[in-house]
């Protein structure tokens, strides 16, 4: 008797899965190599505005060698507002939300916050999908939503409720999450490279001229420099190449999911790079909202009935 194969759809989520988790295992050190290039209040380097306009005019200019390299086709009309809406997400809205906060947060901090990427990547590739999650599922998003916020409010100190800062990584992560379900949907009928390649083109206009104006005028150590190189090559380029071609073969819901390790591997790196502790509430509240994304993992999805 031979040995039953395996269903090719297993095979792709597989893929998926390690792509994925490829992807996750990149943007991981995004958020220490950002503090890296930011540095602190006391001591700052490289503003917000140059680090996210300039790790895009870096990895526009890139995208724009590899797409003449390889002739890729021009986007389809029909890709043009998905692509506009991708860049307004991981082009403009994340890098930029999340240098201006690494100046104010630690890398640990701000690992846990991460921890409700999952939920909300999953909640908008559902919507774009057409499915329809239960309402335990939403509950699950709001249950992880709330401690995420909790744990900023803790944190936030004598400031209590009022703004801060550090804030503004709540709201990166609604960028991401909305570049990752758009970026994933063309990478459906798209080379997952050219995808993030056409999104960082398109920004060129605004990116390099943003860049050029914030170019610090001061002198930067090489260690903020590597941190910038990071973040402009892998964590805008090369990690998306991966991780959209993931959430392609894989799915957005399913794959989405991988992103639990990324609180986990972003306080580890935190550490070495950083000499950052990491204290047992961030451990505990990161562990709160991952087990939340687990849950919410397990909640039924089921697709929308369309009109006939």
């Amino acid at each position: 008797m031979t040995p039953p194969r395996a269903h090719p759809a297993h095979g792709a989520e597989a893929r998926g899965l390690a792509l994925g988790l490829l992807g996750v295992t990149i943007f991981a050190l995004t958020l220490p190599m950002t503090r890296l290039a930011v540095g602190t209040p006391d001591a700052p380097l490289m503003s917000g505005l140059f680090i996210a306009m300039g790790r895009a005019a870096l990895a526009g200019l890139l995208s724009g060698a590899l797409l003449l390299a390889l002739r890729a086709p021009l986007p389809q009309r029909a890709d043009a507002w998905p692509l506009v809406l991708t860049a307004l997400g991981v082009v403009f809205g994340f890098p930029l939300l999340t240098s201006i906060a690494m100046r104010h947060v630690s890398a640990v901090h701000a690992s846990v916050i991460v921890g409700v990427l999952p939920l909300a990547t999953a909640a908008v590739g559902a919507l774009l999908h057409r499915q329809r999650p239960s309402p335990a599922f939403w509950a699950c998003a709001a249950l992880g939503t709330g401690l995420v916020v909790g744990f900023a409010v803790l944190r936030s100190g004598a400031a209590g409720l009022a703004l801060h800062p550090a804030d503004l990584l709540l709201g990166a992560m609604l960028c991401a999450a909305v570049g990752y379900g758009f970026g994933a949907r063309l990478s459906q009928h798209m080379r997952a490279e050219f995808v993030i390649c056409w999104a960082l083109v398109i920004s060129l206009p605004v990116t390099a001229p943003l860049a050029a104006l914030s170019w610090p005028d001061v002198s930067v150590p090489a260690v903020a420099w590597s941190g910038f190189a990071y973040v402009s090559v892998f964590s805008m380029w090369l990690g998306f190449f991966a991780w959209y071609r993931g959430l392609a073969l894989g799915g957005t819901v399913r794959v989405s999911q991988v992103q639990l390790v990324q609180p986990f591997l972003g306080m580890l790196f935190a550490v070495p790079l950083l000499g950052e502790g990491l204290d047992a509430v961030s451990a505990g509240f990161g562990l709160a909202v991952m087990a939340t994304v687990l849950l919410g993992r397990r909640m039924p999805v089921r697709a929308r009935a369309t009109q006939g």
